[in-house]
């Protein structure tokens, strides 16, 4: 017996033939090739900042949404990023050297260095997002209002669902 059969026999029966489940197994690979690639952020390196890597592009990203929530320490970039602290360190001081984040001390605690977005960090988040909008419009160009809309929506919802089945999955195992 191969070892795909026995994993077949341990998760259970494959899902039905149903053609649209088939058909959204089908374009998840294809869009799990595109965003393995990095497609987008390559993209956007090479148009807004070539001397960025794809490891920049998600610290800055990281700081933008963490900042909403609170202070930003190169332990909350570690966390979310699910890398080791040292790499985070070590992304945050080039970024720093290259002016596109800075350390201050926090606020709440002057003990804690916390990071920050420079106006730099600011302007290449800003351009990086109008490159993602321009390849996302021309996904989209074909498309209705009304279909955009109902695919927005429904791709949300399937996303969070993703991530509910994952978590749980995930905490299956360590149960």
């Amino acid at each position: 017996m191969t070892s795909a059969m026995n994993t077949r026999e341990v998760e259970g029966p494959p899902l039905t033939e149903d053609a649209n489940l088939l058909l959204i197994g089908q374009a998840m690979t294809r869009m799990r090739l595109l965003t393995g690639r990095r497609m987008i952020g390559r993209l956007a390196i090479q148009n807004v900042a070539p001397g960025l890597e794809l490891s920049h592009l998600d610290v800055l990203d990281v700081v933008r949404r963490a900042e909403a929530t609170g202070e930003v320490t190169v332990g909350t970039i570690a966390d979310i990023l699910r890398i080791d602290p040292s790499r985070a360190s070590r992304i945050v001081a080039d970024m720093v050297a290259r002016g596109v984040l800075r350390r201050k001390a926090s606020q709440a605690d002057a003990r804690r260095i916390v990071v920050v977005l420079t106006a730099l960090g600011q302007r290449l988040l800003s351009e990086i997002q109008a490159q993602k909008y321009s390849v996302i419009g021309g996904i989209f160009a074909d498309w209705s209002a009304e279909e955009i809309k109902s695919f927005s929506l429904l791709f949300d919802r399937y996303v969070t669902g993703y991530e509910r089945v994952i978590e749980a999955r995930l905490k299956e195992t360590t149960d």
